[in-house]
């Protein structure tokens, strides 16, 4: 692309006081226009005439800066532009120095300086406000007009893992989430009087069981998974990225942004040092595109040429529509036929769900089912196998094995939760003793009670997890004495089997950051014991020939207090271990999605039933909004949707019903979960024409068989399809039925 940049001098600057130079940058479809104090301008769609998406009223800093101490932002007040870098100069005295490429589908920035800091704590991409009203992609960041009038999209991209999707202003990495109040379209859904644009309301439910957080049906609520783009109080959305100095530890308060939700009221916690990584090479990439090209043309293009992470199945990427598939999830706990009901749908992953949930430890080596593969937890009519014997059969005919895992939840009885405690679990609070106790005492006396009132982890306030740690003893308690002497109250000595012991005045009493209740019960690491457990999961993959994860509880990343900081940097060990034995791309699906995980994550298969689709009465979600919501929440961010786990093929299915499964999910762009019992499916009649539908379908999915117009067609639940390869198997007719009748017919081809 020839690299052009214009100067106009245009009359008066946006304070209407001085006349200002303006530079303009370009892209293949892409231009933006700078003014003298560095702010964009102008944003333009490059492919033909149209408005300006930059906001009159609301100029976009290309960078802001922020305090903690202040709780301040400062914005820049004179941008000087030479040699592909500007010197952006902001109220406190501190310059920075920002270098601006122009490349073919984006514009990539990277904060190379900043001199003097005084007081800067975090740098802030943004926010960069448009005018597009439509979807909006909060965990990504960006903002789309899918109108065919409008037909564009304008987005960022963090370039490196220190630089996650929101704003500086949340130093606890969280912000907005639960729901707002939000029309795609106003004209057929336009918002009550009683609400407006951004509004912010809680999930449903009592905080605890997550089903029950989506109970909002109307279109015109949004729930959100994450906070690099948002809208404003007239629905416009505008797109924030950020990166923080992590060299010292901090004090935050988590959630925050948000209403307050019951039985997740905010924690306080210590964040911990991070030797090393430094808001100086914070990098994003921006772009603007034609909707219709934006994830295949240019978000692709940004991952491959700043090598993000780029995972492929069965050789394509995990992003690109033409690769979704569903997995088989297994009940019942017989293998015979697993393998052959893959295949005959072409299907290639055995997510065995009947298995118990999967906790890591690392005192096993990587060997799940022992050293010698000894256990042998897969049941078969004739014989049973362990992990690896069952992995290596499939792998013969090229299919996958998948267990689900409570992702980075230290369970009792593991090697670094118990009955010897690793001193590498996050820490939320360190106080210290003021008297020794020997093995019985139940008086602790500490020397600051602060914050230790606080219930375990903000997320579900699980009594039965509050405790702290002296040396390699686990002691649970409840509450702590509100006047001097200071002592922890309702005390339990060698929680979770670990051995009471006595301790020393001033030895350290480390109040630990726990996980949930329940099945998923267990610690937190820290960043560096978590960096180890991500390899582990990469160990299995060798040692027991584990291809895919389901991470249950995938929030816990979050709970180290390092937001999508943690989650990238999780996985990207997990990846780099795993391509360091020349294992394929791990693929893994989980309990949510997030700026730190979109990179790497394949699919979204949570929820099932008919929370998320309801095929009888062909709606998204009968019982609750859990359908709609993810549905939105997915396709607005370029990521799978799913039907969760679901459809299982029982005596009552039908071929019809799975042709409507399977024209929707191509119609939206779906995976899902298949639910397969074998003795469900041995009872099933028409289970070899099911079989068939879905094979036919996902090979015409696979081949892209199906232009954007099919696809529209596809997502009206009024109509039902049949699909029929051609009998010289050189492409697919596709029939519109009406009570049981052919009525119209398209012609589908491999592009």
């Amino acid at each position: 692309m020839k690299k052009i940049i214009s100067f106009v001098v245009i009359g008066l600057s946006l304070c209407g006081c001085s006349p200002s130079i303006q530079r303009s940058f370009q892209t293949d479809f892409f231009g933006i226009d700078v003014d003298s104090r560095g702010y964009i301008v102008g944003m333009w769609n490059r492919t033909r005439e149209s408005r300006n998406f930059s906001p009159a009223d609301q100029p976009s800093p290309l960078l802001s800066l922020y305090d903690e101490e202040l709780k301040r932002y400062y914005y820049p007040q004179k941008a000087r532009y030479s040699k592909g870098k500007y010197q952006l100069e902001y109220e406190n005295g501190s310059v920075a120095t920002v270098r601006l490429e122009e490349k073919d589908k984006y514009f990539k920035l990277s904060l190379e300086s900043l001199e003097p800091r005084n007081g800067i704590d975090g740098i802030q991409w943004g926010s960069y406000y448009t005018n597009i009203t439509n979807l909006l992609g909060e965990i990504i960041g960006v903002a789309r007009d899918t109108s065919e009038a409008v037909c564009y999209a304008i987005g960022a991209l963090s370039l490196d893992d220190n630089t996650i999707g929101g704003e500086s202003r949340f130093t606890s990495e969280t912000g907005p989430s639960g729901y707002i109040a939000h029309s795609p379209d106003p004209v057929n859904h336009p918002l009550p009087v009683t609400l407006h644009e951004g509004q912010q309301f809680t999930m449903g439910g009592d905080g605890i069981n997550d089903v029950a957080f989506y109970n909002r049906k109307e279109p015109y609520f949004r729930i959100l998974y994450g906070n690099t783009a948002f809208v404003d109080c007239n629905g416009r959305i505008q797109i924030r990225y950020h990166a923080r100095d992590r060299r010292k530890g901090k004090m935050i308060y988590s959630p925050e942004g948000n209403p307050i939700f019951q039985n997740n009221e905010p924690n306080h916690m210590m964040r911990q040092d991070v030797p090393g990584v430094d808001f100086i090479g914070s990098s994003i990439a921006l772009w603007g595109s034609p909707d219709s090209v934006a994830l295949l043309d240019v978000i692709q293009n940004i991952v491959v040429n700043e090598n993000l992470p780029h995972p492929m199945f069965q050789g394509k990427w995990v992003k690109d529509p033409s690769s979704f598939m569903p997995d088989l999830w297994t009940y019942g706990g017989l293998m015979d036929s697993m393998a052959s009901y893959a295949k005959q749908m072409g299907l290639k992953v055995i997510h065995t769900y009947d298995q118990p949930f999967l906790h890591a430890d690392r005192g096993n080596g990587g060997y799940i089912d022992g050293p010698n593969h000894e256990q042998k937890r897969y049941h078969f009519t004739d014989r049973d196998l362990s992990t690896r014997e069952y992995a290596d059969l499939l792998a013969r005919d090229g299919l996958i094995l998948g267990r689900t895992s409570i992702s980075n939840s230290m369970a009792p009885g593991t090697k670094d939760c118990s009955p010897i405690p690793s001193d590498s679990i996050c820490i939320l609070h360190r106080r210290y003793l003021t008297e020794d106790i020997n093995a019985t005492d139940t008086l602790i006396y500490i020397d600051d009670p602060t914050y230790l009132e606080e219930i375990a982890c903000w997320e579900g306030h699980s009594r039965e997890l509050n405790m702290v740690k002296i040396g390699k003893e686990l002691i649970h308690y409840l509450g702590v004495s509100k006047e001097k002497p200071y002592r922890l109250l309702k005390v339990t000595r060698g929680y979770w089997n670990t051995t009471p012991a006595a301790h020393a005045k001033g030895d350290a009493v480390d109040k630990l950051q726990p996980t949930v209740g329940g099945a998923y019960a267990g610690l937190v690491p820290n960043l560096e014991l978590q960096d180890e457990l991500a390899r582990h999961y990469a160990d299995i993959c060798k040692n027991c020939g584990l291809g895919m994860f389901d991470y249950d509880g995938q929030e816990f990343f979050f709970h180290t207090g390092f937001g999508s900081y943690s989650v990238k940097r999780f996985f990207r060990n997990m990846f780099a271990q795993a391509r360091k034995y020349g294992l394929p791309d791990i693929r893994f699906t989980g309990a949510t999605l997030s700026e730190g995980s979109w990179h790497y994550q394949s699919t979204w298969n949570v929820g099932g039933g008919l929370n998320i689709y309801d095929v009888k009465k062909r709606v998204w979600g009968s019982t609750t909004s859990q359908g709609k919501d993810l549905r939105d929440v997915t396709y607005a961010n370029f990521f799978p949707s799913s039907f969760g786990a679901n459809f299982p093929i029982t005596a009552q299915s039908t071929v019809e019903d799975f042709e409507h499964i399977e024209a929707t999910a191509v119609g939206y762009g779906c995976t899902y979960a298949l639910k397969i019992g074998q003795r469900d499916v041995e009872s099933c009649p028409q289970k070899y024409g099911i079989f068939h539908v879905i094979r036919t379908w996902e090979e015409a999915r696979r081949a892209n068989a199906f232009p954007t117009y099919i696809r529209k067609l596809l997502q009206n639940p009024a109509l039902s399809w049949r699909l029929e390869r051609k009998e010289n198997a050189d492409g697919w007719i596709l029939y519109q039925m009406d009570q049981g009748r052919k009525v119209k017919s398209y012609e589908l081809h491999k592009p």
